[in-house]
């Protein structure tokens, strides 16, 4: 054999291995969807698919969020309590509606306005401290998880927030063909969005070439801290986008909105192979990987397994979903 035969063929084992490494995780879900099948034939059918991808919504619009932060080589700890605090600001507007007899077909939309412009608030915040005053993204993120949490304990008074119009519930909860809920149609254009956003535009690829490496994409002459900025904003669209579909599935705002959410949009994002040093993933590896903690948990549901245990083993994921990641680095390297 030559030198070029068995180099060619070096290349070609590798390239096999990588693709295998690329689908090994949608090997994981369908695995996990026939073993809850088996325990529980429950799981198979129509109700327990529009719980589990109703429930899958929440994560995957946070991981949607990660994704794009994490692409960057940097990472965001506030989306859950992001989240839980633009729902309290989106059903507090809807509150006072009620109260002073506006209309919901306005207040809706104004209270849908209030909660953005909150979400993007925070990942402004963010930006700025990142940029700036040069905090490191997890440092600053963290403080930002403690100060959202405290605003939205201290806006609602520690209090649930009801008396919400009823046309919210029957927005959130519609089903769309039988099998597609509300939540389930907003957050696939989401992905759809977001997709098109890193693939098909100017903002994906710097996204991708900051992660790479920020010291040479700044050199090619991309504004690397307005760009940054730009993507923490995003984070903070979709996590208050998350929120306020949560608040109009339940009617209802609670401050305990988004608590440890963030846990498994990370989990979410690594398990579907975007790596933790930037520059490498996909928004359908996320999609998989929110799949695959929706049908974890929900599985374990139906298998009575305690909720503590549910707990475990979304920990036990993430750690070896970062080794796996670990693992990938250091045969590409």
């Amino acid at each position: 054999m030559t030198r070029n035969t068995a180099a060619s063929l070096n290349m070609h084992t590798r390239s096999v291995k990588q693709r295998l490494g690329d689908f090994w995780i949608f090997g994981v879900l369908v695995l996990l969807i026939l073993i809850f099948g088996i325990i529980n034939p429950v799981f198979f059918t129509v109700d327990n698919w529009n719980n589990t991808s109703t429930f899958m919504t929440d994560t995957l619009l946070l991981a949607l969020a990660e994704t794009v932060v994490i692409l960057t080589a940097g990472i965001d700890l506030s989306v859950g309590a992001n989240m839980g605090l633009s729902s309290i600001v989106f059903s507090l507007i809807l509150q006072y509606g009620m109260e002073h007899g506006i209309s919901p077909a306005l207040s809706i939309p104004l209270g849908v306005l209030g909660g953005l412009v909150t979400g993007v608030l925070v990942g402004l915040v963010n930006g700025f401290l990142i940029t700036r005053w040069k905090i490191t993204p997890f440092i600053s993120t963290l403080g930002m998880l403690g100060v959202c949490t405290g605003l939205t304990f201290i806006v609602c008074n520690g209090t649930s927030v009801t008396n919400l119009p009823a046309e919210l519930g029957t927005i959130g909860n519609y089903i769309i063909f039988g099998f597609i809920s509300f939540s389930v149609l907003v957050t696939a254009l989401a992905v759809v969005w977001i997709y098109t956003v890193l693939t098909k535009t100017r903002f994906g690829r710097y996204t991708y070439a900051i992660g790479s490496n920020a010291e040479a994409a700044s050199r090619a002459g991309i504004n690397v801290n307005k760009h940054l900025t730009k993507v923490y904003v995003l984070s903070g669209f979709l996590a208050a986008l998350a929120g306020i579909i949560i608040v109009m599935r339940f009617v209802n705002g609670s401050p305990l909105t988004g608590s440890h959410t963030e846990l498994n949009a990370v989990a979410a994002v690594v398990i579907g192979g975007t790596s933790l040093f930037g520059g490498r993933g996909s928004i359908w590896g996320s999609v998989v990987g929110a799949a695959i903690i929706a049908v974890l948990l929900t599985g374990l549901v139906l298998a009575h397994v305690q909720a503590y245990w549910q707990i475990v083993a979304v920990g036990a994921i993430i750690v070896l979903a970062v080794y796996v990641d670990q693992l990938r680095n250091r045969n590409r390297r």
